[in-house]
């Protein structure tokens, strides 16, 4: 039997929103073990002169504790 715990991250980009998710899951891989999964809780986008600047997204990280 396994124990996961999930977080909560939050990345950007300047590019697209599947950018801002492969960062977010990049960086929780850099710093936590066994990361098996995510969900993307929240997206939104900043706009400057009626244009999209950024896009940001709110992750719910799943990884499993170690025994």
């Amino acid at each position: 039997m396994s124990v996961a715990r999930i977080t909560t991250l939050s990345a950007n980009s300047k590019t697209s929103f599947d950018a801002a998710i492969k960062e977010g899951i990049d960086r929780a891989n850099k710093t936590l073990r066994n990361v098996t999964g995510a969900w993307v809780k929240e997206q939104k986008v900043e706009i400057n002169d009626g244009a999209v600047v950024a896009w940001h997204v709110v992750l719910e990280v799943t990884f499993v504790l170690d025994d």
